[in-house]
């Protein structure tokens, strides 16, 4: 008979009667250790499995469970160990340990087992308990931590990303995610987990803590697992759960904060500055645009992003502040990005939308204040007086005519200011008061420039103070009549046949102050007469000659006749 069957041996063979009962009438039972935390005792019915050595009075080993490297397996009170070990096993902890001393009439009695057991033989047991179970057992779920907030929890069909510490009931490590560096991913509630694992992960939240105490029948059963978990064992899983989803999710949103007034939502083809904080669902930050200190700056629904955020994007406001969740098969997938985003990672955008517009977006132009009986309005080659306040749509302020001593003064058309600006001071009566909102083509483009981020879009609050009647482009000076027939005559005052600045400067006032024609406006007047007198002086020695004096208009006919 093999060794390792005598303690498994049918108590017929112990039978009282048999044998004399010796001075000992029962099992004696030293409990020379007993665990602090002792959350179940051996019950008639159990099933159990220990260690233990066995040895004769003498100290002579007939039968060691450790010299077999297997633990002992079986189910206490039911007649299949011998009495006194029925006996002596009953009420113990897991991890406990006793000495037993067994008398023969509970033993092997006046039989014995031939060559290892004589008859009449008190037997003493070292034993250990490692794993308690009943076949009435359940799942033991005890939750150690939760999210204040759980939005959602974990159904079948559901892929699963958690670290866990795998144990024995008896605290044998056998092992861990924590050692592989990475998470265990996998479907819950499809057969690719033990049934325990399949129904414990059942009902969890993303980042909540839990132990599940799985009994053999839903773990390996008899056969166990390879050389780390014996048959008939226990599994203790101390579980973390960092993310989850379903094949079949969408792009989950969450509006934190939506403007009150939100005339415009992006649409598919907008270009979008937002700001924002990229998580995993555990909260492990793996990217921010607020550590670059620049928006992240992209086109929406044309495939530039990930498609979970180009669908997550979808609808914004301007100011807005919104929670994306993206599935992975909207995200990264199965591989991740880098060493910050894992495989299958679920991942978390907060985000915080600065502005967005269109490339065919015009300048978008609100009258807040126009004054009565505006019948003159600005044009192209007017030269204009305002104030302005420039901003970007979040608010933040950029420049303003306000700080300096006098309005800003721009030659409408004359590429002196952004596009849109100019656009927007088109058609303004003096006094009138607007708020003009200029895209990036038409303000300072993807560049930016000092001050002005790329692609933003400006808010300008614009205020007419004065205009002055422009002249047509490339003229300095134009006539309100027909100018004088004999005008280098009139113009040479001294008549000494030529023409020096002072007398072309003092003629030209007079034809101002009398209403014969105007300047083009200027804040520098003077400048103009000296650019007028300097496009006269072709040979640039100091004084015009009847020869060197040309109108405009006569100069513009001789180009043509030279072209054709």
């Amino acid at each position: 008979m093999a060794p390792g069957s005598l303690v498994l041996l049918l108590s017929i063979l112990g039978t009282p009667g048999l044998a004399d009962p010796g001075p000992l009438e029962d099992v004696v039972i030293d409990r020379y250790y007993i665990p602090k935390i002792c959350l179940r005792e051996v019950q008639m019915g159990d099933f159990i499995r220990y260690h233990y050595n066995g040895t004769f009075k003498d100290g002579k080993k007939f039968d060691s469970s450790y010299d077999r490297g297997a633990t002992v397996a079986g189910v206490v009170g039911v007649g299949r160990l011998i009495t006194g070990m029925d006996r002596g096993l009953q009420g113990m902890c897991v991890n406990e340990r006793r000495h037993l001393i067994v008398p023969p009439h509970l033993g092997y009695g006046s039989i014995g087992v031939a060559g290892l057991i004589p008859p009449d033989a008190t037997l003493y047991f070292d034993v250990v308990m490692l794993d308690i179970w009943n076949k009435n057992d359940k799942l033991q779920i005890t939750t150690l931590s939760k999210p204040e907030r759980c939005n959602r929890t974990v159904e079948n069909s559901d892929f699963v990303r958690y670290h866990y510490n795998g144990t024995l009931l008896d605290g044998t490590p056998f092992d861990s995610s924590y050692s592989k560096n990475g998470t265990y991913d996998t479907y819950v509630g499809t057969g690719w987990l033990i049934k325990g694992m399949d129904q414990g992960l059942l009902g969890m939240c993303a980042g909540e803590k839990r132990s599940i105490v799985i009994p053999p029948f839903l773990a390996y059963g008899e056969k166990g697992y390879g050389t780390v978990i014996p048959p008939q064992a226990s599994l203790v899983f101390s579980v973390l759960l960092v993310d989850f989803h379903n094949p079949k999710d969408g792009v989950f949103l969450e509006h934190l904060e939506v403007p009150e007034s939100c005339k415009r939502r992006a649409v598919t083809g907008d270009f979008v500055r937002y700001h924002y904080n990229g998580t995993l669902m555990d909260g492990t930050l793996f990217d921010s645009s607020y550590s670059r200190n620049h928006t992240y700056n992209t086109y929406i629904g044309k495939g530039y992003i990930i498609p979970g955020m180009d669908q997550g994007l979808q609808g914004v406001c301007v100011g807005e502040r919104r929670r994306v969740v993206v599935p992975p098969h909207l995200a990264y997938g199965e591989n991740g990005a880098g060493d910050k985003i894992p495989g299958s990672a679920v991942l978390i955008f907060d985000v915080h939308i600065i502005d967005f517009h269109n490339p065919e977006d015009p300048v978008e132009i609100e009258t807040v204040y126009r004054p009565e009986g505006c019948n003159v309005t600005t044009r192209d080659r007017d030269f204009v007086r305002y104030h302005y306040n420039c901003s970007l749509l979040d608010g933040t302020k950029l420049f303003s005519s306000h700080d300096y001593e006098k309005p800003q003064e721009v030659t409408l058309g004359t590429n002196k200011v952004i596009e849109g600006l100019n656009r927007g001071l088109l058609t303004m009566c003096a006094g009138e008061r607007r708020v003009l909102i200029i895209p990036p083509h038409l303000g300072h483009g993807e560049s930016g420039a000092r001050g002005v981020p790329g692609s933003a879009v400006l808010r300008f609050e614009v205020e007419l103070i004065s205009m002055e009647e422009g002249v047509p482009e490339g003229y300095l000076f134009i006539w309100h009549g027909e100018p004088p027939a004999n005008l280098y005559e009139q113009m040479d005052l001294n008549k000494d046949g030529e023409i020096p600045v002072d007398e072309f400067s003092t003629f030209i006032k007079s034809q101002v102050a009398e209403g014969k024609g105007r300047l083009m406006p200027s804040s520098d007047p003077e400048k103009v007469i000296a650019d007028m007198f300097k496009n006269q002086d072709r040979n640039q020695d100091g004084k015009i000659t009847s020869e060197e004096l040309k109108l405009k208009s006569d100069e513009d006919r001789e180009k043509i006749h030279e072209e054709l």
